[in-house]
């Protein structure tokens, strides 16, 4: 029966997408193991190395994005009955995904991250690389540790919330998510309530994430932004509080010129993070504070900085129109100039450092199927050889797919071998299979991208002689840019799939065959 937790998410939850396929329901009178998945493509993992033996159904349907699907009652459901579970995590699901998962699981039933898991079997990770080639600093929210001495886990909250704002005009901090809409993390628009713990201005956050974001000012100067952390370990526990700050923004000003701030670090370009140090307490690092990235260099690069001592610039090369969505009209009539530090990358996105979507290597799936493998091994004793053998078989086709994509994709002569697409998802198979990752849309996703944005993929195109771009079937809707610009340069849009699946492609073997021909007919010729 489902625990209370249980029972209170399936009243919460609201129903999902219909029509969508995600595998079998699962139920208390199948002699079946039962087990849940979070994506398709884990689904189809698992339904090859259990045959028989396993009932097998993800939470994320077919079609759906794994980044920002919310649970459904019937997925919580199927959470209750599941005998083993398995997620790719590093962040690649929606958090609300995984906190349905992990609260709705029985007690005792394994609870398995692959993609982390995996690396035991000889799965190779790569860190996600992000654009820092932006013309204004690209400002986002990043939680920093796994706060592991309050007792967090995967599913526990960060709050960091906006308290004030002094300034000129109204200021804004929001994501856009799938179809361009905007979820706000603070607007100065209708004040600051503390009664309701700064409920509508606040970013959540879970452990070891980061966010990207745009930041709007309706009118230029100085504003002072104050924030405060606190970390919620579980629904029901009282916030930790974890300390506040105030960050300075100098908005199409001289940022050496803001009082009280003479001689303080001006951030203009390159990476930054307000950032809550979940380990403070056991590094001697402040709690809350800006931590820089200049040039995109990683770990040995990024520098700590204290806000009482830092300006961020935000300069009139950042001006933008505001969007025509009425969403946007606390900030001024359509097409009004404001200043705006973009979201950068397209769609909500929140993610860790390293990047999440293993299985565009065939290699790593490899590793998950192992894994998979012992791990139903472990459940379900008595059908150990048949996991075996299916395992074996499965990874003796894997094996074959993985020689058939590096010889179709060898077939692309390597000058035109540039993919150039809308969702950074495919680091791992321009790695394994020699395939130039070389461009993906990033401009802000809330309003028309400007001629610069535009600029910049044409020139990309044209200077690289692209014959063909690729757009995910699932997100065509948000690929507009592309598409115009394709038609203008008279180049192709042909089709390639990074999370899920749909009516036509419906395995994992079908998705990365489809891949491999569909780059290599619109490439080499």
């Amino acid at each position: 029966m489902p625990n209370a937790r249980g029972l209170v998410l399936l009243v919460l939850l609201a129903v999902g997408l219909a029509g969508c396929s995600s595998g079998e329901v699962l139920s208390d009178r199948d002699g079946r193991v039962q087990v849940v998945t979070t994506t398709g493509i884990l689904r189809d993992l698992v339904a090859n190395v259990g045959g028989d033996r396993v009932a097998v159904s993800s939470l994320v349907p077919d079609r759906a994005d794994p980044h920002s699907y919310e649970p459904s009652l019937r997925d919580v459901r199927n959470v209750v009955y599941a005998d083993l579970a398995f997620s790719n995590y590093l962040l690649l699901e929606e958090h609300a995904v995984i906190k349905a998962l992990d609260a709705n699981l029985r007690e005792g039933v394994p609870n398995v991250s692959l993609a982390e898991g995996a690396v035991k079997y000889a799965a190779e990770i790569i860190p996600l690389v992000e654009d820092a080639g932006l013309d204004t600093i690209w400002l986002g929210m990043r939680v920093r540790g796994a706060g592991a001495a309050y007792g967090a886990n995967r599913t526990s909250d960060v709050l960091l919330n906006a308290t004030a704002v002094d300034g000129p005009a109204v200021m804004a901090a929001y994501l856009t998510e799938s179809f361009g809409n905007p979820t706000f993390y603070l607007n100065s628009a209708d004040g600051f309530d503390p009664a309701t713990g700064y409920r509508d201005d606040t970013a959540i956050l879970p452990p070891d994430a980061h966010t990207h974001m745009s930041w709007v000012f309706a009118e230029p100067g100085v504003y002072r932004l104050s924030m405060s952390a606190r970390l919620a370990v579980t629904p029901d526990s009282r916030p930790v509080p974890l300390g506040e700050q105030t960050f300075t923004f100098a908005v199409g000003i001289d940022p050496h010129t803001v009082p009280g701030m003479t001689g303080a670090t001006v951030l203009r370009s390159g990476h930054a993070d307000v950032t809550v140090d979940l380990d403070a307490a056991a590094t001697g690092r402040p709690a809350l504070y800006l931590l820089a990235d200049p040039h995109g260099g990683g770990d040995a690069h990024q520098r700590i900085h204290d806000p009482a001592r830092t300006v961020i610039e935000v300069p009139n090369k950042a001006l933008a129109p505001v969007p025509a969505d009425r969403a946007f009209r606390f900030l001024g009539r359509p097409g009004t100039q404001i200043h705006q530090l973009p979201q950068a990358v397209l769609g909500k996105h929140v993610h860790g450092e390293i990047d999440p979507h293993l299985w565009q290597n065939v290699r790593n799936v490899i590793a998950y199927v192992e894994l998979i493998r012992d791990t139903l091994i472990g459940v379900d004793p008595a059908g150990a050889t048949a996991y075996r053998d299916n395992a074996a078989a499965y990874a003796a086709e894997l094996e074959t797919l993985d020689s058939y994509v590096r010889t179709t994709l060898a077939q692309i002569p390597p000058h035109r071998r540039h993919l150039i697409t809308t969702h950074d998802a495919f680091g791992y198979l321009g790695a394994a299979y020699d395939v130039q990752i070389s461009g993906f849309v990033t401009p802000h996703p809330a309003a028309e991208p400007s001629l610069a944005d535009r600029r910049r993929l044409t020139e990309t195109i044209r200077n690289l002689r692209v014959p063909a771009v690729f757009l995910e079937p699932n997100l065509r809707a948000r690929s507009s840019t592309l598409t115009e610009v394709a038609r203008a340069l008279d180049v192709r849009v042909c089709e390639i799939y990074g999370d899920t699946f749909d009516d036509r492609v419906t395995t994992y073997a079908q998705m990365m065959r489809f891949n491999a021909e569909s780059l290599r007919d619109c490439l080499a010729t």
